[in-house]
């Protein structure tokens, strides 16, 4: 029945989403299938806190969207999420949901908690801070760089990192007492901010070290995509193999560590 209603409820979420074109194809089998697994082999904890960072992650891309526009072209990835995003985003925490079937543990739990306030404070500083009045700095060295630029940090950004990372302990957590399991709100808030801002600022610095980026020679804008302007860019830096999706895979796993790291420095 669980796995019933896990597949109900994604079809919902998944169909609503692509008919307001916030998935893609791609993205809404991907989002239909995570979700089922979510629920099914989860339970409303698990589903709960994705269906969190997915509603308001999605609204946050709606918010100023007419100002977003042009930046949204310098992106690999746009406001509609296909399936190498959805993926990106929850395919970690899928995995930890299974690993919490076959060998119960807060472990999971809390690299759980790390891995969606990671995603969460990632994509909530790219939608709030990108309307800031004030030029992004580079996480490096604090160079002035240009809107949508990768590896750019703003305090608004940052701030809504926070918000979106204590947004989803304090939601876990709320999840967590509703599903019958042993939670403790300072230990999920805190697991979580501390979770979301080092997955966050890990995605800053591999965006401006490691991810590979492109100059456009139109307008020459650093750029993640390999055609601007209707012309293709330039490969100018970065590992071939380190696209969006792996930086936010990566600095998902570091936001987790970290969740569960303060958690059982709390525990002590």
């Amino acid at each position: 029945m669980d796995w019933l209603i896990g597949a109900a409820g994604a079809v919902i979420v998944a169909g609503a989403a692509y008919r307001k074109r916030s998935l893609s194809e791609s993205g809404a089998l991907a989002a239909i299938l995570m979700g089922t697994i979510y629920y099914g082999a989860g339970n409303a904890f698990w589903f709960g806190t994705l269906l969190l960072f997915f509603i308001t992650s999605t609204l946050l891309s709606r918010y100023g969207k007419q100002r977003k526009a042009d930046l949204e072209k310098s992106y690999a990835k746009t406001g509609r999420r296909d399936a190498g995003q959805v993926f990106a985003n929850g395919g970690i925490g899928m995995v930890l949901c299974l690993l919490n079937v076959w060998i119960p543990s807060h472990l999971w739990v809390y690299l759980f908690i790390g891995v969606m306030a990671t995603v969460t404070a990632d994509t909530w500083a790219t939608e709030v801070g990108s309307l800031s009045r004030k030029p992004p700095r580079s996480v490096l060295n604090g160079r002035v760089l240009t809107a949508g630029e990768s590896g750019g940090v703003s305090w608004v950004g940052s701030a809504a990192a926070a918000a979106g990372s204590m947004l989803i302990g304090a939601g876990g957590w709320l999840l967590a007492e509703w599903s019958g399991m042993n939670a403790d709100l300072f230990s999920y808030v805190l697991a979580a901010l501390t979770g979301g801002l080092v997955g966050a600022f890990a995605d800053s610095y591999l965006g401006a070290t490691m991810q590979v980026m492109y100059r456009c020679p139109g307008c020459g804008k650093s750029v993640e995509v390999s055609r601007h302007c209707g012309q293709d860019t330039v490969r100018m830096r970065g590992h071939a193999w380190m696209s969006n999706d792996a930086v936010n895979l990566v600095s998902s796993l570091l936001g987790g560590a970290a969740a569960y790291g303060i958690a059982a420095w709390i525990a002590l």
